[in-house]
């Protein structure tokens, strides 16, 4: 598929534009399929249009099988280290890093040397804690990607805004579904291959960074997992707390500690199936901690 013909986020690719060169790893997070490995392929168009050679740019996305042996953080980095371009910059991008078990060790090597230029993506906020954090550490700026916003979602679909309201609230944001033939048979199996790839291998990538952490509880119960992402979905936009997901679990005959829900909660947010609203105290001007939506 041409670039040309896919969905053009211009927000965020002149986000991309504006920290152009600039020494600092740019890392764009989002739910899949929100649009960042269409968004890198349309940045590097624009690099092409403005003067930087194929040469120059490296693009490597670790869902492409013909990729699968650099997954090793060595072997990536050797790979990488000899296409670096001698007297030019080198515009690497790094989709869906979080496959590569310790790549802040590849990043933060090549973060050191002169003329590089580094973007990575990932499906996972997990990604921006740990060893990445502390290695990177006032080295990274992150672009959080979204679905289309509403304004988008018209631009694309050419409609009304009344009935464009409808239909964005029927389907939602995702780009692909604004330009497909959208039969509610073919939606509902989209919409359910994502929730179910982002359910199990966002969530399992992330639990597989987690390892190195033994402190950290293990997502093992995806049943679990699947019951609390729809008690969430049911109460989208009301006050929610750990302690009224425990209560719910536990009238339905789910017998589940605090913590176990709160580390499923995080397992949800931190994959951007949700995201929490936190309550703010506008006379004080301080986040509340309690009952975010």
């Amino acid at each position: 598929m041409e670039v040309i013909a896919l969905v053009k986020r211009k927000e965020y690719l002149h986000r991309l534009i504006q920290w152009k060169d600039e020494q600092l790893i740019k890392v764009v997070t989002g739910i899949r399929r929100c649009g960042k490995s269409t968004m890198l392929m349309q940045y590097q168009e624009w690099l092409k249009d403005n003067n930087i050679s194929d040469e120059q740019i490296i693009s490597i996305n670790f869902e492409d099988l013909e990729y699968e042996e650099l997954q090793d953080y060595q072997k990536l980095y050797d790979y990488l280290k000899h296409r670096l371009c001698k007297g030019k910059m080198t515009y690497i991008f790094l989709d869906e890093i979080q496959k590569v078990p310790s790549f802040e060790k590849v990043v933060d090597s090549l973060y050191i040397k002169a003329d590089v230029d580094i973007y990575i993506t990932g499906s996972n906020a997990y990604m921006l804690s740990g060893d990445l954090a502390t290695l990177l550490t006032g080295r990274y700026v992150e672009i959080k990607m979204l679905p289309l916003s509403f304004k988008e979602f018209l631009e694309i679909c050419k409609m009304d805004q009344e009935r464009g309201l409808t239909e964005y609230m029927r389907v939602g944001g995702l780009p692909y579904i604004a330009t497909m033939n959208r039969t509610q048979e073919k939606l509902e199996t989209y919409l359910e291959g994502i929730y179910n790839t982002v359910i199990v291998k966002d969530i399992e990538d992330r639990q597989a960074r987690k390892e190195k952490s033994p402190e950290k509880r293990k997502i093992s119960d995806i049943f679990l997992l699947k019951t609390i992402a729809k008690y969430l979905s049911g109460v989208i936009g009301n006050p929610i707390s750990v302690r009224s997901i425990t209560d719910y679990l536990s009238s339905n005959g789910r017998k589940i500690s605090p913590n176990t829900v709160s580390d499923y909660v995080e397992a949800l947010t931190e994959s951007f199936i949700f995201y929490s609203a936190e309550r703010f105290d506008i006379v004080g001007k301080q986040l509340l901690k309690a009952n975010r939506k």
